[in-house]
């Protein structure tokens, strides 16, 4: 397994930008806009390669509460399929299933999100996986 990112939601995208890179030295790695979902991620860290911090701008206004502003540890597995069967053996919900063989959500005990992301290539659909529904929210 291989920490990737520590995701946080920001209400003011230019003043997160001069906090964390201006002031606290991080570089710009990577910025992905989606204006159908309305949101931006930039990608921070102290150089490329390095793990990074996942800045999440939802263009539309809102209020974090509930530690809403936090969103998800992301870690790289080797099988996300296995990964997720010894969880679920282990009494772990499968909040959002690997249904495209690519990502997965589940909380700690804790209530921490945390995102699974297949190492490499996308893995082929599969049964329980692809027919399994979202549980809860993550």
């Amino acid at each position: 397994m291989q920490y990737l990112h520590t995701m946080v939601r920001v209400t003011d995208l230019d003043a997160s930008l001069h906090f964390y890179c201006d002031l606290l030295g991080l570089k710009e790695i990577r910025r992905n806009d989606y204006p159908k979902g309305r949101f931006s991620l930039i990608f921070l860290a102290t150089e490329e390669g390095a793990p990074e911090l996942e800045l999440t701008h939802n263009w539309d206004p809102e209020e974090y509460d509930e530690g809403r502003n936090f969103g998800h540890l992301a870690y790289r597995v080797d099988n996300i399929y296995e990964t997720c069967q010894k969880l679920m053996d282990g009494g772990v919900v499968i909040n959002r299933p690997p249904r495209d063989g690519h990502m997965a959500f589940v909380r700690s005990p804790d209530n921490i999100s945390i995102e699974l992301l297949q190492k490499g290539d996308d893995l082929p659909s599969m049964e329980p996986w692809a027919s399994m529904e979202n549980t809860g929210h993550w």
